[in-house]
């Protein structure tokens, strides 16, 4: 861990609700300097960011129906409005953008929503959600000014895994797209298949054009908040641009001057 002082960002990684290979993940965070780092399964109040690689609101059951969406409880929705009114900068990654599907306002919360079952979101009836592993693919940066692209090129690769859902474009601010085809559901594999033990099907399957967003900010109350695709396993924890995208969103989150655009858009709203 870094030495703390006055400077240090405290941040609290949440984690839960979906396998991940934990020790090359946490070794991330030791090696981001100005954080002290602390686990938790659930968010709390009281921390500089909170980093979300969770998944909570979905139980899978190995059975049919192969999963169950329970709501949050009112202590969860609660502490969620507490770390919005209090500016807590927030960072979402991966597969934390298909959390609790039952309810709605998390969906407006982050800017979107990665439906393992179909759903309705705004009123729009949805398919399950695409994912394909282990893509190499071209990033661009769209807003290169932005404390989260620094030190990022216009361009650059990175394998991952991609999802195919639905972003509420119109809401958030993009910094990066990928060029890959998230328009081509063929490219995609079915979430609904995968947890019935069809693994990479998309037999019968179909969707709508997909976001080729994979970067984004927005403001959640008074809350910066940014989401970032990336981040599906132990090759992309490694990868040198992951590590300095995330090191630059929890310091833009955790700066003075996200917290007063996110105010700033929040009175304007």
């Amino acid at each position: 861990m870094s030495q703390v002082d006055s400077s240090t960002i405290n941040v609290q990684v949440v984690t839960g609700g979906h396998p991940f290979v934990a020790e090359p993940f946490f070794e991330i965070f030791d090696h981001l300097g100005g954080i002290r780092w602390s686990k938790a399964t659930t968010p709390t109040v009281g921390h500089d960011v909170v980093v979300f690689y969770d998944m909570p609101g979905l139980h899978f059951t190995g059975g049919d129906p192969p999963v169950t969406l329970p709501s949050p409880t009112k202590l969860q929705q609660e502490v969620f409005l507490e770390l919005q009114e209090a500016g807590t900068g927030l960072v979402f990654m991966h597969h934390s953008v298909a959390s609790w599907p039952a309810w709605d306002d998390f969906a407006e919360l982050v800017g979107g929503r990665f439906h393992y079952q179909p759903a309705q979101l705004r009123n729009v009836q949805y398919p399950d959600s695409g994912y394909v592993f282990d893509v190499e693919h071209t990033i661009e940066v769209l807003e290169p000014h932005h404390p989260i692209c620094r030190a990022i090129a216009p361009s650059f690769t990175l394998t991952d895994e991609l999802y195919c859902f639905p972003v509420f474009e119109d809401d958030v601010v993009p910094l990066m797209r990928t060029t890959f085809p998230t328009d081509d559901a063929s490219r995609f594999f079915s979430a609904d298949l995968a947890i019935r033990g069809q693994r990479n099907s998309n037999r019968g399957w179909s969707h709508p054009a997909g976001s080729n967003l994979v970067a984004w900010i927005k403001n959640a109350k008074n809350a910066p908040l940014a989401y970032l695709q990336f981040g599906d396993g132990p090759e992309t924890y490694s990868d040198p641009i992951f590590r300095q995208i995330l090191g630059n969103a929890i310091r833009w989150a955790a700066s003075s001057d996200a917290r007063q655009w996110a105010m700033s858009r929040q009175q304007n709203s």
